[in-house]
């Protein structure tokens, strides 16, 4: 663990050596399979370090023209886009960013199919396999019902397919291979039909491929299946699973008061810095820390912001925590720099490099205009 106390608070650390970790399970899939893995950049977008994972996977996957825009230039590789819905004023710079353009309905690619075609670039629907596989996370299930991501295949056109040389689903969130399998069984079983007359197939993300006990085994049979049967280029678009568990989050504890229990103020914030806490929920990793009565001295962790429910969770330590004290939480680089906000002027995080030989490189720093040039 790093020394806590050389760096300013609050800040994110993201740690090079863990991302490369990451970045080497994934080429191998790659290169033992042949399927090309893209970053999905909605997860992590420290383009600092686009580079670096240039060398190991495909490309960027982006969600609009922003993100369009950052993956073509800051990695310059493959770059494929997929939106509910995509604006006029905007749609003919996407497609200067990227090759593959994905849509959401026959709408959208009957009103720019003829542009996609004129430059060149490639052509895919978003397909919904209505095959929930998720337990408790509706926010994140995409095959939920009235959903409005893919097409069902009671509103699928197949006479309406030309220039469509691919299919994209995206259904899972933090899961395995087995519920791929599962999905990818409903997809055969509702668009079985029109995947030979398909040149590429995009599995989405939500793969924890780096997680310890993920099944890799099980995802290559899943590609191979897609490949050998009706001979498909696969891509993957995974976020997590490339910065999973490779940054930390740095607090300091300012103020300890106590309401039926302990309750220690932090310098960072649920609300401003770690939004998937509350949207989730989830109970972040807290290093040295316990469930709270595990160890023996228990606190509530909440933040600075006038939100009442602004609280990270309920934690124990082996020492009683005091004033000044550092807290480091964990997992802290996936869906937190790309989603922090400024609410109640709660400066926003420092970002920092550990890299593989122990040093800080600061990445970048935050102040006043920050905040005031978001308004």
């Amino acid at each position: 663990m790093f020394d806590v106390n050389k760096v300013p608070t609050p800040c994110y650390i993201v740690d090079e050596s863990a991302l490369i970790r990451n970045l080497e399970i994934l080429r191998g899939v790659s290169q033992r399979t042949g399927a090309k893995i893209l970053l999905a950049q909605k997860a992590f977008s420290c383009y600092h370090l686009y580079p670096l994972i240039g060398e190991y996977l495909s490309g960027t996957a982006c969600s609009g023209l922003y993100e369009a825009r950052l993956g073509f230039e800051e990695m310059g590789k493959e770059n494929h886009v997929f939106s509910a819905a995509y604006r006029e004023s905007e749609i003919d710079e996407i497609i200067s960013y990227c090759g593959h353009i994905i849509f959401n309905s026959f709408t959208q690619l009957d009103r720019y199919r003829d542009r996609v075609l004129a430059a060149g670039k490639k052509i895919g629907l978003r397909i919904n396999p209505q095959c929930s596989t998720q337990e408790g996370h509706e926010i994140y299930d995409p095959c939920s019902p009235k959903s409005r991501l893919g097409i069902t295949r009671e509103n699928f056109r197949e006479d309406d397919l030309e220039g469509v040389t691919g299919l994209h689903f995206h259904t899972l969130c933090e899961q395995n291979s087995d519920d791929l399998e599962t999905t990818l069984d409903a997809i055969e079983e509702r668009f079985g039909d029109i995947l030979p007359k398909m040149e590429w197939i995009n599995f989405g993300g939500g793969h924890h491929i780096t997680r310890a006990d993920y099944d890799i085994p099980r995802l290559e049979k899943c590609i191979r299946r897609m490949q050998e049967k009706y001979g498909l280029e696969v891509f993957l678009e995974p976020g997590e699973a490339i910065a999973l568990n490779a940054g930390w989050l740095v607090t300091e504890v300012l103020d300890i008061t106590k309401n039926d229990m302990p309750i220690a103020i932090l310098d960072t914030s649920a609300a401003c810095h770690m939004p998937d806490v509350l949207e989730m929920p989830y109970r972040p990793p807290l290093v040295g820390s316990g469930e709270s009565g595990e160890k023996q001295f228990s606190y509530r962790l909440g933040s600075q912001t006038c939100l009442a429910g602004d609280v990270i969770g309920e934690y124990s330590f082996d020492e009683e925590l005091r004033i000044g004290d550092r807290l480091v939480f964990g997992d802290m680089a996936i869906y937190s720099m790309v989603k922090n906000n400024t609410f109640n002027g709660m400066p926003l995080p420092h970002i920092l490099l550990l890299k593989k030989d122990g040093s800080f490189e600061e990445l970048r720093s935050f102040g006043y205009s920050d905040f005031r040039e978001r308004l």
